[in-house]
């Protein structure tokens, strides 16, 4: 007769563990991607106009490249050239249309060259201003320059400030 083998499981050998690091190394790709997709390297250079006094802010925000408007207690710019007066912190009235007390026509005249210019097409598309105003003027004053250059196709605006504490 013959003898039956019984069944016997097969015996675990010595084996080495392997790390799979494939979903690891995907993982630190898409944190790269990501990080270096959301640094911001460019520096916006701004010229503060003498005797402006900004308001502080305590962000850490860096700002994005725009159109620089600047309002100081005694005149608004348009980088560095001047656009029209302000008198006891008003727009002078002369600047102001007659139907629209609200609506600065020498602002609007020169954002409307600029939007039809070729000078920097991502910033005019996206229609981002970078105001600079004094700290004593009034909201009325920001107002009006805010409501011209909306109209003007400018609605991103963004106030520059100090770093405070």
């Amino acid at each position: 007769m013959s003898r039956r083998n019984r069944y016997q499981p097969p015996r675990k050998r010595a084996s080495t563990f392997t790390l799979n690091i494939t979903s690891m190394t995907d993982m630190f790709t898409l944190l790269l991607v990501f990080l270096l997709q959301s640094y911001n390297t460019a520096e916006v250079q701004i010229d503060l106009e003498p005797g402006m006094r900004l308001p502080s802010s305590n962000t850490s925000l860096n700002p994005n490249d725009g159109v620089k408007v600047s309002v100081s207690t005694e005149s608004l710019k348009i980088d560095k050239k001047e656009l029209g007066k302000i008198i006891n912190n008003q727009i002078d009235g002369k600047d102001l249309d007659s139907h629209d007390s609200s609506f600065i026509l020498p602002l609007f005249a020169e954002l409307d060259k600029i939007m039809k210019s070729d000078k920097d097409k991502k910033i005019v598309k996206e229609g981002r201003i970078l105001l600079q105003a004094d700290a004593r003027l009034p909201y009325s004053t920001l107002r009006k320059i805010m409501y011209t250059a909306s109209m003007a196709g400018f609605p991103q605006l963004k106030m520059v400030t100090t770093v405070g504490n």
